[in-house]
Formats: C-alpha cells, sequence, structure tokens
C-alpha cells in the first residue's frame, strides 16, 4: 500500500464547499509568499495569488507522519483523520442544512469534528507543541489523539448559530485554520494572539467562526457574553469545564439572520487575520475583506451577536426523570448542583479597595502586599470565599459541632464522640466544597512567590515531623486536606450514611487539620481539598496514567520505613481498643500467675495509654461500627506522583516530599532529556545536601517565627533558585550566579540554625536531599492534564524538587 505523505490539513472535500458554480479551484492566497534567489544573484518574491485544484491547496508533506528509524507510518492520516473525515462530511453537510433531525443525528460528530479541525492545521499543532517544553513528531501526534475533544462540552453549551450569505454578492473563504476565534478585546497584535496563540473559547467574549461553506458559517457564543456585551471580555465564562457531562438542546440553532455584503467581509476579516499563511476563496476579490471592512477589530462585535430576541432558546434549568424516581439537575451553565449563596462574595468595585484594607482574595493579608501588584489574571477568585475562608468556616463549625469552643478537651470529645457529631463535620465539609467547585480558581497562580507542594503521608504524626516546619523554609506550603468529601463515595459507604465506620479516621482527619489550622490562619499552609473531587474526567484520566506509569517501574511504597512506623502505630492502637474483656482474657493468658489486682492494674495502664495517645478512641466496642461492623481506614499519601504535578506547575511552586516513594518518582521524572543543557546548582545542591535542619514542630511557634521574619531568608533564597532554574532552556549558565547562591545558602543557614539553636527551639532535625535538573521535572500527560482544565498560566515543567528525611535514613 502506497504511503499517503502530502497531509491535508483542510480536508478536500471541505474546500469544496467554497467553489463558485461550475468552477473546481479556489483563488488560493499566500500571504507571505516566499523569496527565491536567481542566478544573478537578485532576489524576487514568488506569485501569491493563484487558481489552484484542491489538490494542491493546504497540505503540508510528513504533518501526521510518524517515524520508526527510517520507516515512515501514515495510520494518522488513513485511520484516524480517515474515520473523522468521512463522518465530519456528513455532519457538516446536514449542519448545512435545515432539517433538525439530522442535526440530532450528527450532533456529537459535528463538534468532534470541529474540534479536530481547531488542532490538525499547522497553527493548532504549532499551538499544541507550545505547551510542552519539546515533543518530537511522534509524541506531537500522541499528544494531539490524547487531547481530542477538548473544545467540545464549552462550544456545545453556547448560542448556536449559523448565518447565511446566500442574499450576499460576498461568500465566505476559507483558511489554513479554518476554526477561528474573535473576541473584541484582543485583536491580532495583541500578545495573547501572537502565533501560535488564538484566545481561549472559554473567555466570555470568545466566539468561534467556522465556516460549513461559501454560503453558511457557524458562529458559537458564550451564553453570559450573548445577553451582556457589556461582561468582562477577558474573564471566563461560569463553571468552564472541559470535560464532563452535559445536556442540550440538539434542534437549538438560530437560522434567521442573511448577511450583506459587509457582514460577510466582516467575518472573512476576521478569519484572514488569525489565518496562519493561506488563504482561498471562490473569487479572488473576496480575498481582500479589508478593502470594504472599516473601523476597528472591537468595532466588528455588535455584527457577530446573536439575535437577542433568539435567546431564550438557549440556558435555563433542566431536569430530567428517570424511572426509579431519581432526577438529574443541570443548571445554565451545566452544574449538576444549584449554586451556594453563602459561598459567593461581592469584590469591591475597581480601585474601591484601600491599599492596607484586607485583600479581597481572602487570603488574610492586606491588599499591598497581596494582589495589588499581580495582574487580574493571577489572582485567586474574588467573587467566592477563599480556600482559608473555608478552612477557617470549618474550623468554627468542628469547635461548634465538637464542643471545644465551649471548653471540652480533646480528650472529652473523643469520650463523648457521637455519630451525629460525625455526620455533621462531613455535611459542613460538603457544603463548604459543593462538587461543582472551580478549585483551580481559587489557587494561586504562578506570580513569583515562594511557594511548594507537599507530597507525603497525611496523618498527623507524620505531618508534624517535617512538613509544617518546611514553610519557614520553602515559603507557602500548599498541602492536602485528608477530610474524605462524602459526595465523590458510593452512598453505602458513605461517613454521612455509616458515620460509625469512620470514628477513627474523623478522629485523625480531626486532629490533622486542628493541628495545622494556626498556620492555614497565617497563610503559611493552604489547604486544599483533593482535586479530583470537583473533576471526575481529571481523575479517572490522572488513575489511568498513574497505572500506566506504575506498570513500568520496579519501586514500591512497600519497606519505607516512616510509613511502616505509622502502619504499625495503628495497628497497636487497634490493639489498644480492644474491648475490656478481650484486654482481661489476654492479659490472664499471658500471665496465667496474675491475679485480680495486677489484672487491674493492668487494664488501668492500659486506659492511661488511650488516654495520651491523641489518636485512639475512648469509647468502647469502636470495630462494631457500620452495617457489618468494623472501622474505615485510610492511609493516604498524597497527591499522588501525577496530580503533586499538575498542582505544582499550575500554581507555579516546586515540590517537597519526605516520602521515599515519591522522591524514587520524582528522580524519574526528572532524568534530562536527550541532548538537554549542563546541570545547574551542583555546587549549591551539594552545600544543602550536607546541612542539617531544624524543623520546628509547634504551630504557634512556627507561626511566631514567620511573623518575626526569623527565617525569612530561606524563602528569598529558594525563589531565587526556582526563577533560575525555571528559565533554565532559556538563559545561559551563570556560574557566577550560582557561586554566589551557593555562599549565600552557607550564610543564611549558619545564621538562621544558630537563631533557632540560641532560642532553644524544639523541633526534628532532618537533611534536604535536591532535584535540579537541567530540564526540569517533566511528564508529556501532566501537561495534557492542565490543557484538559483549562489552565492557562501554568508551567511547562516543575524546576526542582526537595526531600526531607531523617539524618539517619534508616530511621
Amino acid at each position: 500500500m502506497a504511503i499517503t505523505r502530502d497531509n491535508h490539513f483542510v480536508p478536500q472535500w471541505y474546500q469544496r464547499g467554497f467553489f463558485e458554480r461550475d468552477r473546481s479551484t479556489l483563488a488560493y492566497l499566500d500571504l507571505e509568499p516566499p523569496t527565491k534567489v536567481l542566478s544573478n544573484g537578485r532576489v524576487i518574491q514568488e506569485k501569491s495569488l493563484f487558481d489552484a485544484p484542491t489538490k494542491r491547496c493546504f497540505f503540508r508533506t510528513d504533518l501526521y507522519s510518524t517515524f520508526f528509524g527510517t520507516a515512515v507510518n501514515d495510520e494518522i492520516e488513513r485511520k484516524l483523520f480517515g474515520d473523522i473525515d468521512t463522518r465530519g462530511s456528513k455532519a457538516v453537510k446536514a449542519f448545512a442544512g435545515t432539517a433538525a433531525a439530522s442535526w440530532n443525528e450528527h450532533f456529537r460528530t459535528f463538534f468532534e469534528y470541529i474540534d479536530i479541525q481547531k488542532l490538525r492545521t499547522p497553527k493548532g499543532l504549532a499551538w499544541l507543541s507550545a505547551q510542552y517544553p519539546t515533543l518530537n513528531q511522534n509524541e506531537l501526534m500522541m499528544e494531539m489523539q490524547g487531547i481530542r475533544m477538548l473544545h467540545t462540552t464549552i462550544w456545545t453549551q453556547c448560542v448556536r448559530e449559523i448565518v447565511s450569505a446566500e442574499d450576499a454578492d460576498v461568500k465566505f473563504i476559507v483558511t489554513d485554520h479554518p476554526v477561528t476565534i474573535y473576541n473584541h478585546a484582543l485583536p491580532p497584535e495583541a500578545a495573547q494572539c501572537a502565533f501560535p496563540h488564538d484566545p481561549g473559547i472559554a473567555l466570555r467574549a470568545s466566539q468561534t467562526l467556522f465556516p460549513l461553506d461559501r454560503n453558511h458559517c457557524l458562529i458559537l457564543t458564550n451564553l453570559e457574553y450573548a445577553k451582556n456585551p457589556l461582561t468582562a471580555p477577558l474573564e471566563k465564562r461560569t463553571f468552564a469545564r472541559n470535560f464532563r457531562q452535559s445536556i442540550v438542546r440538539t434542534d437549538r440553532i438560530i437560522r434567521k439572520r442573511r448577511l450583506t455584503d459587509i457582514e460577510v467581509s466582516g467575518i472573512n476579516h476576521v478569519m484572514k487575520a488569525r489565518a496562519q499563511r493561506h488563504i482561498a476563496a471562490g473569487r479572488q476579490e473576496w480575498l481582500y475583506p479589508e478593502k470594504t471592512v472599516t473601523g476597528s477589530w472591537s468595532d466588528l462585535a455588535p455584527m457577530l451577536l446573536p439575535p437577542h430576541d433568539e435567546l431564550w432558546k438557549f440556558g435555563g434549568e433542566t431536569f430530567v426523570g428517570f424511572r426509579d424516581g431519581s432526577v438529574s439537575y443541570q443548571d445554565t451553565f451545566g452544574r449538576t448542583e444549584k449554586e451556594w449563596e453563602l459561598l459567593k462574595k461581592v469584590p469591591p468595585a475597581a480601585g474601591g479597595l484601600a491599599s492596607n484594607a484586607l485583600c479581597g482574595c481572602g487570603s488574610g493579608y492586606i491588599y499591598r502586599i497581596c494582589c495589588q501588584s499581580r495582574p487580574a489574571a493571577l489572582r485567586p477568585s474574588w467573587t467566592q470565599l477563599s480556600i482559608r475562608e473555608r478552612n477557617l468556616a470549618l474550623h468554627r463549625g468542628i469547635l461548634s459541632i465538637l464542643g471545644m469552643d465551649a471548653g471540652k478537651t480533646w480528650n472529652e470529645v473523643r469520650k463523648e464522640l457521637t455519630e451525629d457529631q460525625i455526620k455533621d463535620v462531613y455535611y459542613l465539609y460538603e457544603a463548604l466544597w459543593p462538587l461543582e467547585t472551580d478549585l483551580l480558581s481559587l489557587l494561586p497562580k504562578r506570580d513569583g512567590r515562594p511557594r511548594a507542594v507537599y507530597t507525603g503521608a497525611l496523618h498527623p504524626q507524620s505531618i508534624a515531623e517535617f512538613a509544617i516546619g518546611a514553610s519557614l523554609y520553602f515559603g507557602e506550603l500548599i498541602v492536602e486536606n485528608p477530610f474524605v468529601h462524602a459526595g465523590t463515595i458510593a452512598k453505602k459507604y458513605r461517613p454521612t450514611e455509616h458515620p460509625q465506620t469512620y470514628h477513627l479516621e474523623f478522629l485523625k482527619s480531626v486532629a490533622f487539620f486542628l493541628n495545622v489550622m494556626p498556620m492555614v490562619d497565617a497563610g503559611l499552609i493552604n489547604l486544599i481539598p483533593n482535586p479530583w473531587t470537583f473533576d471526575d474526567h481529571l481523575h479517572r484520566q490522572t488513575v489511568a496514567m498513574a497505572e500506566a506509569r506504575a506498570s513500568g517501574l520496579r519501586i514500591s511504597p512497600l519497606g519505607e520505613a516512616r510509613l511502616e512506623e505509622l502502619v504499625r502505630q495503628d495497628g497497636m492502637r487497634d490493639v489498644l481498643m480492644w474491648p475490656r474483656a478481650a484486654h482481661e482474657a489476654r492479659i490472664r493468658k499471658n500471665f496465667p500467675e496474675i491475679d485480680d489486682a495486677g489484672c487491674a492494674e493492668m487494664l488501668h495502664e492500659l486506659e492511661r495509654m488511650k488516654e495520651q495517645d491523641p489518636l485512639t478512641a475512648l469509647q468502647d466496642n469502636i470495630f462494631e461500627g457500620g452495617k457489618e461492623g468494623g472501622q474505615m481506614r485510610l492511609m493516604q499519601t498524597a497527591p499522588n506522583f501525577e496530580m503533586t504535578m499538575y498542582l505544582a506547575q499550575a500554581t507555579g511552586a516546586f515540590i517537597v516530599t519526605d516520602s521515599a516513594f515519591r522522591w524514587q518518582e520524582i528522580l524519574l521524572a526528572a532524568r534530562p532529556r536527550l541532548g538537554a543543557l549542563p546541570a545547574r546548582l551542583q555546587s549549591l545542591a551539594t552545600k544543602i545536601a550536607d546541612a542539617e535542619f531544624l524543623f520546628p514542630e509547634d504551630p504557634d511557634r512556627i507561626v511566631r517565627l514567620a511573623h518575626n521574619g526569623t527565617l525569612e531568608a530561606y524563602p528569598r533564597l529558594f525563589s531565587e533558585m526556582f526563577r533560575y532554574m525555571a528559565s533554565a532552556e532559556v538563559s545561559s549558565l551563570k556560574p557566577n550566579f550560582e557561586a554566589g547562591l551557593a555562599a549565600r545558602f552557607a550564610r543564611t543557614h549558619e545564621a538562621g540554625q544558630k537563631v533557632l539553636l540560641k532560642r532553644g527551639e524544639s523541633g526534628n532535625m532532618g537533611r534536604i536531599s535536591c532535584v535540579f535538573s537541567p530540564t526540569g521535572i517533566q511528564d508529556n500527560t501532566i501537561n495534557r492534564l492542565l490543557l484538559m482544565s483549562s489552565s492557562e498560566h501554568h508551567l511547562h515543567m516543575v524546576p526542582m524538587a526537595f526531600y526531607i528525611q531523617r539524618p539517619d535514613p534508616a530511621s
């Protein structure tokens, strides 16, 4: 079979829809015609305008070919695009027509085709490649397939309009990037539109234009913008989630507008402005719409808006009943829960916040040192309760529900804990974190401030050893909250349905939460919920990626000393919580000569040990809870590798771990790629690895040390290291700068540890290993996850990571 190497990124069947009657060629314009050097040395510009058949238009050799040594494979062209084009041609023809039944039949295929058409062009592939540090041709083709259907959910929820040029003498043109994005606030010369970028489709005022043929053009408009053209054009639409289930009316299409010559030329002008290099039309004169279109880029906006009196067809609430009596709900934006008004905030008017007022993002810092210097796109949301504010609300709720705000001690809580109290706390957590929460909008952005993502055991004992004290060295620490979300668990296993089963897990989670809350309030720890809670697609994709990656690994969390120690201690607690009768029987069996007084003394000692251990339940028959008895026991090492990378790249952070297993995963991802630049900061890495650090373990003392700025030189230093490593691929090696950083660390460390020693700070000694990969810690699958999540300001890789361990690694 002959190999197809000339790949048409605008299919020939699609091009034929733009032929004039009785013609089989298109007028073809090269916006950047190549130059040619003649034999006499004179440079001439080749012909830019000519007529051509579809075979000669919009193709590139080996655009989709994959290579295995010297062998060339064309399966993507033949199998992937062969199938898509076969189905897509029928779908485009159906939507150019007026039969609603055909729209319904081809609805999914139609949007699948538009999505892949946006991605398959040279400009689309260049955009995709720009989302990764480096991709070879085979990797690019893999990512193109992995990211498919990226835009379809948002597009299907748009106002759908098909405008007609049938009454106009001018017809629609076709370009080398036919799926065109228009945003009136982002003209072609805007930095956000520099090749190969287009405005994001999730921006409120972004509209998607796609000519179906010479006489019909699809315009997709976000509903918020269609209803209110004065809305902020560069803010994201509400609930801009790319991959999710959504219910739409497939027969809702506005088809009443028949455009004039000027209006058709206006659309052609937009498409030509966003093309990469080539455009084509049925007639040559239609290739120059700028000759007839006057006004600025934003002046085109009113002409592209759908008729206001037709918007009633879109949006609204949807209820679907099922035979079993259940009901499915969806709001205007595709959310399956009603919006919680108590979680919304009204941001201050522009310029209305004083520099010394508390910042609108809810960080607890004043505006001047928080968001004032940040561009709006790099600020956490000001319209919803922040992560910190929700944690403070959960803290107040826990204290109230457990009676601790009335003076109850932790021992009294453990003795008197009820099922209703457990349920109420989990209900509160669920209410503070609805399943449709846009977590990315609440997370910090890559704003250049010192920040790290912690990954390790979410256990109150483990977190206190190194992690909470690490915030003094690394800056803001992003930590996952160990509370499980009842809404993500099958009803028969939920803590809100079977609270007694979660008795021990509840104690552990509350102990963890109360211990870190002083640091959460102070902004040293950003305690976030599990991102999987709010995005089932992200969850499934991440788990699949983790399973695929783990199948090739020869490392395992089994045998990790600190983890085994936690498991052993939890096992000891289980023994302590045996019923009194079981303890007595065991004592008399092991010590047959013991008398009643001796037995009572040993039982008393066991009770004392239970009271001294804050994670041991103080109620009898604790293992009889739940439908079939027993206790839910979770040993969470979180986030997993994929989500750690995802969070670090999304927030502009590096990684900190105290898990030996996670560190091995990080080292594997940090292997330099072929042709990598020389390693950096080697001397500094050696100095850090040779040093010992004191990690304070008392949260109140840590807050006081941070407030006093005792160790503030460390985060500044790590922040400079981060910026230097983040620019490794675009800036040259700076030996003097690296030597200066190493010397600064030595001075900073000596002075900082002396202060801690002089003040008699208690804590745990540890060593820190570093990885400064010249190509960063990077995995293509993580970049794909970020694109799927509609992240726009993330890092393409994680510049550095740190592993904290005990001075004696075997301990």
